[in-house]
């Protein structure tokens, strides 16, 4: 296990939500929720960032309750596709997947009888209706539209695709769309059961480096905590990547340090309050 020595000085706090922030339950603990409004207080930025929608992180938000301060305005989704700024309620950031490959991976998703799914805000589309198409929906409690026409409603681009499907099938299909389009796209596995589709050399690092830049942050000076593959980035890229004690083994070994408990047993909230607070 890696820890600080002493207190660290922070100016920005990135969190991912799941297996990080909130337990298996998908609940957000007093404990975390104190820890995080305490950061705000002391003037730390604090970002919540997800591979969810906006509307899969705002029930967090929500219970933060510090949106309506400076410290809290900000969210990324979308892995880092979209920056949103809660008090003027529009994106700041934003990258889509072209037409091209969405329909791409569509077409290839479909020859082996998978579900290619997209996303706006609020609602995940899919060309079929099934219990893996539906997953990431019921996850993150987001609407789901079946859509007809699913290939003409592909000619929008949009933020990323997600494939969901057994680990097998997952791992296969990414090993085909890496050697395929992997020049075009990142392509990652975000849970056993998730393949994660999004524009090229956009992650959460790039798009917390973005707003350092635009609230003028020295990026060493900022903390980010993750547990899975889709949080490398922001843990290697920015400042201080703390890696969760339930994360993968390879995120553990390129974070810079590791929580003493997992997300079960407010983790976040004990590297905060020993470490930053």
């Amino acid at each position: 296990m890696k820890l600080p020595d002493s207190k660290l000085s922070i100016k920005l706090a990135a969190f991912d939500i799941d297996d990080t922030l909130i337990d298996d339950e998908k609940r957000l603990s007093d404990r975390t929720t104190r820890a995080l409004r305490e950061a705000a207080k002391k003037g730390i930025y604090v970002v919540l960032c997800s591979g969810r929608a906006e509307n899969g992180i705002l029930p967090y938000v929500r219970a933060l309750n510090i949106a309506g301060s400076q410290q809290g305005r900000f969210l990324i989704a979308f892995n880092g596709a979209e920056i949103f700024d809660l008090h003027t309620r529009s994106e700041i950031y934003s990258r889509t997947l072209s037409p091209d490959i969405q329909k791409f991976v569509n077409k290839e998703a479909e020859k082996r009888g998978l579900a290619a799914i997209t996303y706006d805000s609020s609602t995940i589309y899919a060309g079929v209706d099934s219990k893996w198409a539906r997953a990431d929906a019921e996850l993150c409690s987001l609407n789901f539209e079946k859509i007809d026409n699913y290939g003409q409603f592909l000619e929008t681009p949009r933020p990323k695709m997600l494939v969901p499907a057994s680990p097998k099938e997952v791992e296969e299909f990414r090993k085909f769309l890496l050697k395929a389009i992997g020049d075009k796209v990142d392509v990652f596995i975000s849970k056993p059961i998730f393949l994660e589709v999004l524009p090229r050399n956009i992650g959460k690092g790039n798009a917390i480096l973005w707003l350092c830049d635009h609230l003028k942050i020295n990026p060493k000076e900022v903390i980010c905590f993750g547990d899975s593959m889709n949080d490398e980035s922001m843990l290697t890229d920015v400042g201080i990547g703390v890696a969760m004690e339930n994360a993968l083994d390879y995120i553990k070994s390129v974070a810079m340090y590791t929580t003493r408990y997992d997300n079960n047993k407010d983790g976040v909230a004990d590297f905060l309050e020993n470490f930053v607070l």
